[in-house]
């Protein structure tokens, strides 16, 4: 019986793991706990290697060498794992988790990926690599939903890459663009990774769904650059459609009204209305056609009313007091009031009224005239009639739209009526199959992501509503069934667990690892190398690309993250921004042998003729790819930092 490739990895690791302890027997004069806690440490990395349950070496381990750093005390070590798992169970943020997963697993089952495969490479058929870059938006949209990524890589591996290697597509550059374009998924929100670092970092998810947003979309952006790239410079890799492949077939009762590939979609359907060209055909249909040939039309008017009522909205009151001092109502007696002042007194104080009802008395009609022309108030009733009127004048002004509201207006305008003389017919059937696709998950994740970051619902909240909007979207597409539910349940249970007992595990090593000075050990020997902070971030990010290599991004966050985030302040990292540059990095994971789970999934359902060494090596590019995502991000934090800093004032 032949040894798999990761086990012969794994115990030769474990041979080098056991040799340096030997050696650091022989070289520490006195092995203290920290150095029992780096070496189970070690020892978890290797028994995971080896096939054991995450989970589950995490708690043993961690039970284990807890109980030796508590002096062989059962009963604190019984504690601590009580503690632990009532920690787990307390933090309301990993409720999101099983309704994320549950959404996404109802979503994959909705059967709308291959609807959307279809329309997205219809519509981006004149583009240089067009099947390979539909498959990459399609993933990215599709994971954004889901946040599966083996779901996710097993359905494109399914639709798209037979239609790839059928149009000619090079089998590296296919199979390196669905699992590249199907992990996306841990990386753009909603993203249970997020959640995952959030919970172990103690850093605000929210904050963290606003800041990996831009770095996904540039990801995603950079692995369609660089296959328009190829496709342009090597285009035997990336054959263009045939006009086989670019063909839409059109309704028969569009034909019957004169309807062609080429004609121009709204003005013969207008024209069909008027009667003189209808043959036989429905107006009710005639009608419903025009209608989705409009709604760019109508969408356009809407947003461009929104956004004119944003940019002239009322103009605050700027000095509120000032106006009401103009009236009489809150200056001095006798005052004149000044725009954006405190009112002058004219005339010095005026005498208060009982006093001038005394000069009337003794006859002193002159000074009681002069001291009430001089000083005397608005009535009170003329006062409180005067102020809703200003305020009402107030109120009613705009403000005049700015030049560069006009100037994005007049774009979108000149886009509108670009995108009416190139409407087609067989353009429009595109349209309408990306309304059934694209637009209802688009609506979707706008809805979870749009309440989450612009404060609207908690992470819990949203993905409540993304649970209900994934159960609507299957309901809608007639894919609900007893089996889908129950699968659905039993898969989001199973993986809930899943994360839950690694937090359980994590907590438990966590503490162990701390209990035996471990933490503290390798604080002073990274403090110890004088580090400036780019050196302390190259190296951390190296040590967790290597480590990607062996382990799943699940192990790292929960096992190394407790490790690396204490050590942060020491360097005025931002947590939230080395979140991102972790989670970006993280994508290796999923592409870097021998563990590439990615290239496994897609193993699983390629033809034959397609070996996991050509997976493996149409995978690189797109890990080299991520590289350069991870310096762009460093040079410019603010395409991570800036949506944060703009909605939460980071």
């Amino acid at each position: 019986m032949k040894l798999r490739k990761e086990l012969w990895f794994g115990f030769i690791l474990m041979g080098l793991i056991i040799a340096a302890a030997l050696g650091m027997l022989i070289a520490v004069p006195k092995i203290t706990n920290g150095h029992i806690g780096l070496l189970m440490l070690s020892l978890v990395v290797v028994a995971i290697m080896l096939g054991f349950p995450t989970a589950f070496t995490l708690m043993g381990m961690g039970m284990l060498f807890t109980w030796i750093a508590y002096e062989e005390n059962t009963t604190k070590t019984l504690d601590l794992m009580v503690q632990s798992a009532y920690k787990v169970m307390s933090n309301d943020v990993l409720i999101s988790i099983p309704l994320f997963v549950f959404m996404g697993y109802l979503v994959e089952r909705a059967n709308l990926i291959e609807k959307l495969f279809r329309s997205l490479h219809l519509a981006l058929a004149r583009v240089p690599g067009s099947l390979a870059v539909a498959t990459l938006v399609t993933c990215a949209v599709f994971a954004t939903a889901t946040g599966i990524v083996g779901a996710v890589v097993t359905l494109m591996g399914l639709l798209a890459l037979p239609q790839m290697l059928k149009g000619g597509y090079d089998v590296r550059l296919s199979a390196g663009a669905i699992t590249a374009g199907g992990c996306l998924g841990i990386l753009i929100p909603p993203s249970v990774l997020l959640i995952v670092y959030g919970a172990t970092a103690g850093v605000s998810v929210v904050q963290l769904y606003a800041g990996a947003f831009f770095p996904g979309l540039m990801l995603a952006g950079l692995y369609i650059v660089y296959v328009i790239i190829i496709a342009k410079l090597k285009p035997a890799m990336a054959p263009p459609l045939t006009a086989e492949q670019r063909f839409v077939p059109l309704p028969p009762d569009l034909l019957k009204v004169g309807a062609t590939q080429a004609k121009r979609a709204v003005p013969l359907l207008i024209q069909a209305l008027k009667g003189s060209r209808n043959h036989g055909v429905p107006t009710s249909y005639l009608l419903k056609q025009l209608g989705v040939a409009l709604l760019p039309a109508l969408l356009f008017a809407v947003v461009a009313l929104a956004s004119y009522n944003s940019a002239t909205k009322l103009q605050p009151l700027e000095a509120p007091n000032s106006e009401l001092s103009e009236m009489g109502a809150g200056s001095e007696p006798g005052g004149i009031a000044e725009p954006g002042g405190l009112a002058e007194p004219s005339g010095g104080l005026s005498e208060p009224p009982a006093e001038e009802e005394e000069l009337k008395e003794m006859g002193s009609e002159d000074a009681a005239s002069e001291v009430a022309s001089e000083a005397a108030p608005p009535a009170p009733s003329e006062a409180s009639a005067a102020a809703p009127a200003a305020a009402d004048a107030v109120q009613t002004e705009r403000k005049p739209a700015s030049t560069g509201f006009w100037i994005g207006l007049g774009i979108g305008a000149l886009a509108l009526l670009a995108f009416y003389a190139i409407l087609s017919f067989a353009r429009l059937e595109i349209f309408k199959m990306l309304l059934s696709s694209f637009f209802p998950l688009l609506v979707l994740i706008m809805a979870v992501l749009g309440s989450i970051v612009f404060g609207l619902a908690t992470p819990t909240e949203a993905a409540a509503v993304g649970a209900l909007g994934g159960f609507l979207l299957a309901v809608a597409y007639r894919q609900l069934t007893l089996s889908v539910v129950k699968e659905s349940v039993f898969l989001t249970a199973k993986t809930s667990a899943m994360v839950c007992w690694l937090f359980v595990g994590s907590a438990i090593f966590s503490a162990a690892f701390a209990l035996l000075g471990g933490q503290e050990l390798v604080e002073q020997w990274v403090l110890g190398m004088n580090l400036t902070k780019t050196q302390f971030l190259v190296l951390s990010q190296v040590i967790i690309f290597v480590l990607g290599w062996p382990l799943e991004w699940t192990e790292i966050i929960v096992i190394f993250m407790p490790i690396f985030i204490p050590l942060l302040d020491n360097f005025g990292v931002d947590p939230l921004f080395f979140g991102l540059l972790v989670a970006l990095n993280l994508q290796t994971a999923f592409l870097s042998p021998p563990v590439a789970m990615s290239a496994f999934y897609l193993k699983g359902v390629a033809p034959k003729h397609v070996t996991l060494n050509q997976i493996f090596a149409g995978m690189l590019p797109f890990m080299g790819i991520q590289v350069v995502a991870i310096v762009l991000l460093y040079i410019w934090p603010q395409i991570g930092m800036w949506l944060p800093q703009v909605l939460y004032g980071r």
